[in-house]
């Protein structure tokens, strides 16, 4: 019949292999296309939401000494970006990788989540947003993300 162990377990390993390496760039894409969303939306935020007078966005140190002036309005866009960003990263990964998309996707969450706790950490914002943000930007997104490439119960 022309069957060969050895040319199973190598066909095994390559497909295997091939998996690990989609996998792998899944997560990186979704890193990177998340991360567009987010800087998009920001960069956007201040033509839709304009910042209070004399604040400056552009830098750590002005939005600092500025913060005490925003009102919840000027949270929203950043919220929008936090966790619109996480969905697009989510998304991304879980419809490129081959297998374990859910637990792909929740690698996303958490690698934004991180950058979430340093940026609350960094920049002092009130803390209702810190805690809306920490608890509803990252992991609920990035399940929503994975659900949209999840594929239908008939």
């Amino acid at each position: 019949f022309g069957f060969s162990f050895n040319t199973y377990i190598r066909n095994l390993k390559k497909s295997t292999m091939n998996s690990i390496v989609r996998n792998i760039l899944a997560v990186i894409a979704g890193l990177v296309f998340g991360g567009l969303v987010n800087m998009g939306i920001i960069m956007l935020s201040g033509s839709i939401i304009p910042p209070p007078a004399g604040v400056d966005v552009t830098s750590m140190e002005g939005l600092k000494a500025g913060m005490h002036l925003f009102e919840p309005k000027h949270f929203i866009m950043p919220f929008l970006a936090h966790a619109l960003g996480t969905m697009a990263g989510a998304y991304t990964t879980a419809f490129i990788a081959v297998s374990h998309k859910l637990k792909l996707a929740m690698v996303i969450a958490v690698c934004f989540l991180v950058g979430g706790i340093i940026n609350v950490y960094l920049l002092p914002s009130p803390v209702w947003y810190a805690v809306l943000d920490i608890a509803g930007a990252y992991i609920p997104f990035a399940y929503f993300g994975w659900k949209l490439v999840r594929p239908k119960k008939a």
